[in-house]
């Protein structure tokens, strides 16, 4: 099962910051479209394809690319996007995360947790393997303020080509500041990390994974965004220690540290070895220049399909396919 926590972050709004918060009309339907997108191949929540300012296509295309090619069986779950997707969901009563450089992020961090926990127990398939996705702007840099909360000094990725760090590392002082902390003091503290300084779907991911029935396969589906969940599990003490799967596009980042950080955690990765290098579409063909790099599951999506036989060839084939036919239904 691949399961899609959409969320959102005020972190997000911060100018430069994230490319989804450059336009603010926009920003709180990006979640609800990439949850439409891996569902139906197309957004309802707005007219045309999620892109960022340079006419990237959301991530959200590789999933669903893998997800035709391999019948993957999704869910989605709210944990605290500004609005609904189109397709049904589970919601989690969560609200949206708050400025942690002016007040706690996610004050129902706790409650979130016990409800996705409870969720998990409740709903997960036993025996089986389960993949956990997110898509939230702003989310990596929510994790880096959990991650630096807990001890780990690596940067995280961005979704730009070019990583705006100092930007996150004013965040994080200010942040910080708030909270009166340093780096590691809330090592022994993840909730409390994640109510000060996290978002929703962190606490939500953390929750499920917590919860999962012992025999079921885990596997956090992103960049350094699913690095931070593996950080809070193994900070909450968890037996289960999961694979984090991405793309290529975070690994080689130069800007960040994935393999650092894993490493530091102990945690193992996957890296999906995609190469839009030929494809006859702009707009993915960049994907190797460090546009985008990952979301919605990209990375670990490959895997899955790989499970089911399918190649990542196959993939990027479906990717391109789609990226032609959005583009016709977009002009």
């Amino acid at each position: 099962m691949f399961l899609l926590f959409i969320s959102g972050t005020d972190l997000s709004k911060i100018p430069g910051l994230s490319a989804a918060g450059s336009n603010l009309d926009v920003l709180p339907l990006t979640s609800p479209a990439d949850a439409d997108v891996i569902r139906y191949g197309f957004p309802k929540a707005i007219d045309c394809f999620p892109m960022d300012p340079e006419g990237h296509p959301t991530p959200a295309i590789i999933t669903r690319a893998a997800i035709e090619e391999a019948g993957i069986p999704v869910c989605v779950v709210r944990a605290g996007a500004y609005l609904p997707p189109a397709p049904p969901y589970v919601e989690l009563g969560a609200s949206h995360g708050r400025d942690a450089r002016v007040e706690p992020a996610v004050a129902d961090a706790r409650e979130i947790f016990e409800r996705a926990s409870s969720f998990a127990s409740n709903a997960a398939p036993r025996g089986k393997h389960v993949m956990l996705a997110e898509s939230i702007p702003g989310g990596t840099t929510t994790a880096l303020l959990v991650l630096r909360a807990l001890g780990y000094s690596g940067m995280v990725s961005s979704g730009g080509a070019s990583n705006p760090v100092g930007l996150k590392e004013e965040v994080w002082a200010a942040a910080s500041s708030r909270v009166g902390i340093k780096l590691g003091d809330l090592r022994n503290d993840p909730l409390r990390a994640v109510t000060e300084l996290g978002d929703p779907m962190q606490a939500a991911v953390l929750g499920f994974a917590m919860g999962l029935p012992k025999d079921v396969e885990l596997t956090l589906a992103g960049g350094t965004q699913m690095i931070a969940v593996a950080a809070l599990i193994k900070s909450l003490g968890g037996s289960r220690v999961p694979l984090v799967a991405t793309t290529k596009y975070v690994a080689q980042d130069s800007s960040s540290s994935f393999s650092g950080l894993a490493g530091q955690i102990g945690v193992e990765t996957y890296i999906a070895p995609l190469d839009f290098s030929s494809s006859p579409h702009k707009g993915l063909a960049d994907y190797e220049k460090g546009y985008v790099k990952e979301g919605v599951g990209a990375g670990g999506s490959v895997l899955y399909a790989g499970r089911t036989g399918v190649s990542v060839d196959r993939v990027i084939a479906r990717a391109n396919s789609i990226y032609e036919r959005i583009s016709k239904q977009n002009s």
